[in-house]
């Protein structure tokens, strides 16, 4: 499902992701051998939290970092994006306005398919090829629908950064400067955060200060590193 640029990644993507990152680790190809999972709904925080462990040579797979990429000034998949919704979806700079296209595919399940069909590819290649080259004592792949897609199957552990609602909210809010109504449509439309919750092995709680959230992760850290060489 697309939403904010593609902040989600829909099904068959993951799907196909998963299916060819298993072949590679059954063909002894080099990746990280501990794999975890990392979500959380819009505004929770989740690329805050990536940050800090990329701070301990952690490597990070990100599919919203990814989908931003594939439509950078340039690409092939922006042209087509322009083609079809005309100049209007881009900012002054001539890169994508991730705002005026959330606008404009939202509710509209024909150009969100549309969209999905031709960024997946790309997206998926890349999601591929850094996991293939993680080597990392664990790696994290962070993918907003991983509870939707149920992905937790798939991935050694599950970390949820869990923040309360009215706080994702307003960073959201914040961040993305857009309207109250349109935020909430997409809180909707994720799970809710007690379903994130019920599959988390662990939980970040993003409610409180930077320092809690650094020691939190520090704390994350140590114990994945354990996890991951008694999994080698």
């Amino acid at each position: 499902m697309v939403i904010g640029l593609l902040s989600n990644i829909g099904n068959g993507c993951c799907r196909e992701f998963f299916n060819c990152w298993y072949k590679l680790l059954a063909v002894g190809v080099a990746v990280s051998d501990y794999v975890v999972g990392i979500s959380g709904g819009i505004g929770s925080g989740k690329t805050t939290v990536t940050d800090l462990f990329a701070k301990y040579a952690i490597e990070v797979i990100d599919a919203d970092v990814i989908a931003r990429e594939v439509v950078e000034p340039g690409t092939p998949a922006l042209k087509a994006i322009v083609d079809k919704f005309g100049q209007s979806v881009l900012g002054k700079s001539g890169s994508l306005d991730r705002v005026k296209l959330r606008t404009l595919v939202f509710n509209d399940s024909e150009v969100k398919n549309w969209l999905n069909q031709l960024l997946h590819p790309a997206i998926r290649q890349q999601m591929l090829l850094q996991t293939q080259q993680a080597k990392s004592a664990y790696c994290l792949l962070s993918v907003p629908l991983l509870v939707e897609n149920k992905l937790y199957e798939q991935v050694d552990r599950v970390v949820i950064v869990d923040v309360d609602e009215q706080a994702q909210l307003q960073r959201t809010l914040l961040r993305d400067k857009t309207n109250e109504q349109q935020i909430r449509a997409i809180m909707s439309a994720q799970t809710t955060r007690q379903q994130r919750l019920a599959v988390a092995d662990d939980v970040i709680d993003n409610n409180g200060k930077a320092d809690d959230l650094a020691k939190q992760v520090t704390q994350l850290h140590k114990r994945y590193l354990q996890l991951a060489k008694q999994n080698a």
